[in-house]
């Protein structure tokens, strides 16, 4: 039989005058909320928090922080901001320290414990999920039963802990019998296990395998780093998986449910075997406020906003859930003053109370009543699409999870095909709109995949969580309480709440996105910085020509061109090998290739590249290239060409550059052998030359920049604070789209290689140019 609240003779504390309450979770959604509310409205309320520390931020200045937060907006237009720092350091303390360590010993004279710490991720890994939700618990009573005085215990748990039900859900205990210290225990140790089986040699030689195709060309270092991120990777995955699954095989949609109705199994032990007095409050799926702290007050964006807002996007053209199944949401200041309202009845000393906080039972939303309201708010209010109008947005037709899941892996299939064969094809503008489109479609698929996985289960649950127990509690309210903070579900009026409340507030911020673009700098404005440098790649970023074509500049420059289809056959032939080479390395291409020069004189190609070939390399340089260049030298930065194209041939450039690292020709008496002097700086090689030279010279790599169009550049590029992948090759592209770098398309004017070619042999030859390549 459940206990009722109504008919408990005690009367209640509704003012929580000389509490002393003990807040977990403050800094999250509810905690802050109940924070505030504290404060506000329960003048004689003081308030400990435990909070852990981030980085070099403290726990008290964390909750400092909060001060300044939207939640505190309407408090502190009433009193002003030095006096809210002054109320909050009154009746405020800070006690640091996490629950998932030892808890820190607590204030002995406290009265209630609001306990709204979880971990609020749907599918975390395994092992997290119960170290928070279970084990953190755990270490919380533990610290609680260790005081003279046992509090009242306000145990924060979620409605969904019933977990895949159908019919009426009551206030009562959960009908289960899981384990939750087997359980716990199992997913401790579930990451030490999978850690073992991701390092086994069949795991490992597959990664490697996976790496070296993708990231081969980038480096040896990038390829066990790829291999290393991939073996973590799926390391969380599995252990994710593990979660998922556990939970499915013993009736919870996902883990987070699942943990958190074992925590509740944890509170009633507690509760029977400690004689504590514990209060389980159950919301449901917690929104923007309704009136409190402000009409569409939230802190970040909840369980239905990602929905609302992909499909007021246009990008999410249809949902797996049930037009008939009711979509239990409830503002956030119902949840907080139902919670304060709950601290003020004490239960009896070792039985749990249950409430559920939610609109479904006396007030329901269906998913059919969601979408008309969303779909009439985004009609009349249309998200913009910048430069291109208004977004349309779709008509859902709820056409079952089956069919959506069909489309999914249709579309899945589709952007993956197309991805491996734009993978394969040339570097050319052309390509990179086709990718930058498969790019779209894949993050567009993605998020549906993510929100149909981690949400879909919900907007088909057929539950009814009964209120009764709230219902009596909120009856029992006096007047002046019900004015400052009433929770009846029936209040709510879905159209006002969800078209003029919850939609303005949540979509505000996309709308300032768009309406109010940033403004781009003029060309060649860039920050000054004597510390900074600027490093260019060369063949496809400074200049519209490669190794091959500066060899058939110098080889056919003075020959007829009745000779010219014989040398081009020649090097067709090879093609293959160079292709091979270059697929393995670019510096074995470049060694293989430089093979070429072998016999030609250095002093009658020094001669060639000066009197013809250097302004031929000028032509074909980038326009937006040189400018860029000059741009930095304008603004005070070093720029460097970094390139494995032989210093010989680029000397034309020298001028543009602070410093040029270029590979070296050996030499023996005046004529090339064919080989290098020195390894060409290729690959990861580039970046360590660049980290040293940076050391040197004292620049700060974070402030620089770096200029590249390869996949082989990856290394350079993600070694410096503003990456810019300039007319990127295939797989640099994706790479930069998932990263968000910079992405240009230089070089539309430059002159091409057959211009070239018909200038230099209608010029007069230089002396001795004939011999210099043979």
């Amino acid at each position: 039989m459940n206990y009722n609240p109504g008919d408990q003779p005690v009367t209640p504390n509704w003012s929580l005058d000389g509490a002393h309450v003990l807040l977990t979770g403050v800094t999250g959604f509810l905690g802050q909320a109940s924070l505030e509310r504290l404060l506000a409205d329960h003048p004689n309320t003081r308030v400990t928090v435990l909070v852990r520390g981030r980085g070099a931020t403290s726990g008290a200045d964390r909750v400092a922080g909060l001060t300044r937060k939207p939640v505190f907006r309407t408090l502190r237009r009433r009193i002003g901001g030095p006096a809210l720092a002054e109320l909050l350091a009154e009746r405020v303390t800070v006690i640091e320290g996490d629950l998932t360590d030892a808890v820190p010993a607590l204030p002995e004279d406290l009265t209630t414990v609001i306990h709204c710490a979880s971990t609020v991720s749907f599918d975390p890994p395994i092992d997290d999920a119960f170290q928070v939700n279970v084990g953190g618990l755990v270490n919380l009573y533990d610290a609680i039963v260790a005081l003279p005085r046992r509090p009242h215990v306000l145990h924060v748990s979620t409605a969904y802990v019933a977990g895949a039900r159908k019919g009426v859900v009551a206030e009562a205990p959960l009908d289960h019998d899981v384990d939750w210290d087997a359980e716990l225990t199992a997913a401790l140790a579930a990451r030490a296990e999978v850690e073992r089986a991701s390092r086994r040699p069949e795991a490992l030689r597959t990664l490697l395998a996976e790496a070296r195709a993708e990231h081969g060309k980038a480096g040896p270092q990038a390829t066990a780093r790829a291999a290393e991120e991939a073996r973590r990777r799926r390391v969380t995955e599995r252990l994710v998986d593990y979660g998922r699954l556990r939970a499915h095989s013993v009736g919870w949609p996902d883990v987070y449910t699942f943990t958190k109705a074992l925590g509740e199994r944890v509170a009633e032990q507690y509760a029977r075997d400690e004689g504590l007095r514990v209060s389980v409050v159950r919301p449901a799926i917690v929104q923007s406020a309704l009136r409190h702290p402000f009409p569409g007050w939230f802190d970040s964006f909840k369980m239905v906003d990602p929905i609302i807002l992909s499909y007021g996007r246009g990008t999410l053209p249809d949902f797996p859930g049930l037009p008939d199944a009711v979509v239990d949401i409830v503002p956030i200041d119902l949840v907080t003053n139902a919670l304060l309202a709950v601290a003020a009845v004490e239960p009896e000393p070792g039985t749990p109370v249950y409430y559920h906080v939610g609109t479904g039972a006396r007030n329901p939303l269906t998913q059919r009543q969601l979408d008309e309201n969303i779909r009439n708010y985004f009609r009349r209010h249309p998200l913009p699409e910048a430069g291109r109008g208004h977004i349309a947005v779709p008509t859902w037709r709820f056409p079952g999870a089956s069919q959506i899941e069909r489309r999914l892996r249709a579309g899945e299939r589709a952007v993956s095909f197309a991805e491996r064969a734009l993978l394969r094809l040339p570097a050319s503008p052309r390509t990179r709109d086709w990718m930058t489109k498969v790019h779209k479609e894949t993050k567009r698929i993605e998020s549906l995949r993510r929100l149909s996985t981690l949400y879909g289960v919900y907007t088909e649950v057929e539950a009814i969580y009964t209120d009764g127990n709230v219902l009596a509690l909120h009856r029992r309210l006096p007047d002046e309480v019900v004015s400052r903070g009433s929770f009846d579900a029936a209040e709510v009026d879905w159209p006002h709440y969800l078209q003029e409340v919850h939609c303005p507030s949540i979509t505000a911020l996309l709308r300032q996105s768009v309406t109010r673009r940033p403004r781009s700098n003029r060309r060649g404005q860039l920050p000054e910085g004597r510390d900074t440098v600027a490093v260019f790649d060369l063949e496809g970023t400074v200049v519209a020509s490669n190794l091959i074509e500066a060899f058939l500049w110098a080889r056919l420059a003075d020959r007829p061109k009745g000779t010219w289809a014989r040398e081009l056959a020649a090097l067709a032939g090879a093609a293959p090998r160079y292709l091979r080479a270059e697929q393995r390395s670019r510096g074995e291409f470049i060694r293989t290739f430089m093979r070429r020069y072998a016999g030609a004189s250095e002093d009658a190609l020094r001669e060639l590249i000066r009197d013809r070939l250097g302004d031929a390399l000028l032509r074909r340089s980038l326009p937006e290239a040189i400018r860029q260049v000059r741009a930095h030298r304008a603004a005070g930065h070093r720029t460097i060409l970094i390139t494995g194209t032989a210093d010989i041939l680029i000397e034309s450039l020298r001028p543009l550059f602070d410093d040029v690292v270029a590979s070296r020709l050996h030499v023996r008496d005046g004529v090339l052998t064919g080989f290098l002097a020195a390894p060409p700086l290729v690959g990861e090689a580039r970046l360590a030359w660049l980290r040293q030279h940076a050391e040197d010279i004292g620049a700060d790599l974070s402030s620089s920049y770096a200029y590249g169009d390869s996949f082989s550049d990856r290394s350079l590029l993600e070694g410096v604070g503003n990456p810019v992948a300039v007319n990127p090759d295939p797989k640099l592209f994706r790479h930069a789209k998932r990263h968000n770098w910079r992405i240009e398309e230089w070089g539309g004017h430059t002159v091409g290689p057959v211009e070239t070619m018909v200038e230099l042999t209608t010029s007069a030859a230089g002396p001795g140019a004939r011999g210099a390549a043979r």
